[in-house]
């Protein structure tokens, strides 16, 4: 972490120096977008944070952990499928399950669920592509979800 805030500070400097008001100008819609992405960063931290302190670590390790094996893989990839949290809050979500004892695989399928599934959003995608197309799409990326999961359980074992 501390080599990323000095490459950064550093490429700020270098920015600075070669347009000072196109830095200036950038830091600005980067705070600003910085503050209108805050209160969801807050909120869900502190929902799972709750949720987390709610169910006991043995229990989320039973269900997701290492030992819990495909079944698992298939309760992540279903919450990923019905979730709708956006990329910015699954990575850190991500780190926060990991800490508490979840496998990397099982969050591989869920982080790859939770960006290419879409039961909430199944209706509209049947509006603009059909039946046909957007069920074709999901259940592929469902289970292509899962054989991640396993390629990445694979890896991590070696």
């Amino acid at each position: 972490m501390e080599i990323l805030t000095i490459i950064a500070l550093l490429a700020i400097i270098a920015s600075l120096i070669a347009d000072r008001r196109k830095t200036w100008t950038g830091i600005k819609k980067g705070s600003v977008m910085f503050v209108k992405i805050l209160p969801a960063i807050v909120s869900v931290l502190i929902l799972v944070s709750i949720i987390l302190y709610l169910l006991p670590n043995e229990l989320i390790v039973k269900y997701l952990g290492a030992g819990a094996g495909f079944t698992g893989y298939v309760f992540a990839a279903i919450a990923g499928s019905i979730a709708l949290i956006p990329g910015f809050i699954a990575y850190p979500l991500a780190g926060i399950l990991v800490k508490t004892g979840v496998s990397y695989p099982v969050i591989a399928v869920f982080i790859t669920t939770l960006m290419m599934v879409g039961i909430l959003t199944l209706p509209i995608e049947i509006k603009f592509f059909g039946v046909r197309v957007s069920l074709i799409r999901n259940t592929l990326y469902f289970f292509g979800a899962l054989i991640i999961g396993s390629l990445i359980g694979l890896f991590y074992i070696l």
